[in-house]
């Protein structure tokens, strides 16, 4: 079992996928995974380039980059302090 493995099989830990708009044009549109402890502590994130923005595309290449991984909840919208659109969805890893 690796590291990461162990830590997403804490008791209490949890899995969230963010995706965004490059609403700044920094030209990197990505999706990141983030996993927190029961307390809220982040563990570890990881991160893969997407081919463009908002939550269709996550779901389309992290299908393709990360196909074990589900979403196990429906995308919920934000806006940032900077005025830049995110979505944040729970979600764990599946049968391979």
């Amino acid at each position: 079992m690796s590291r990461t493995s162990a830590i997403i099989r804490e008791p209490g830990a949890r899995m969230t996928l963010m995706c965004y708009t490059d609403t700044h044009g920094y030209g990197w549109q990505h999706v990141d995974l983030f996993v927190h402890d029961a307390s809220g502590h982040e563990l570890n994130w990881v991160h893969w380039q997407a081919p463009g923005d908002g939550p269709e595309v996550a779901d389309e290449i992290t299908a393709e980059v990360e196909p074990t991984l589900r979403r196990t909840s429906e995308w919920r919208h934000d806006v940032s302090a900077s005025g830049m659109d995110y979505w944040t969805a729970d979600a764990t890893w599946g049968e391979a």
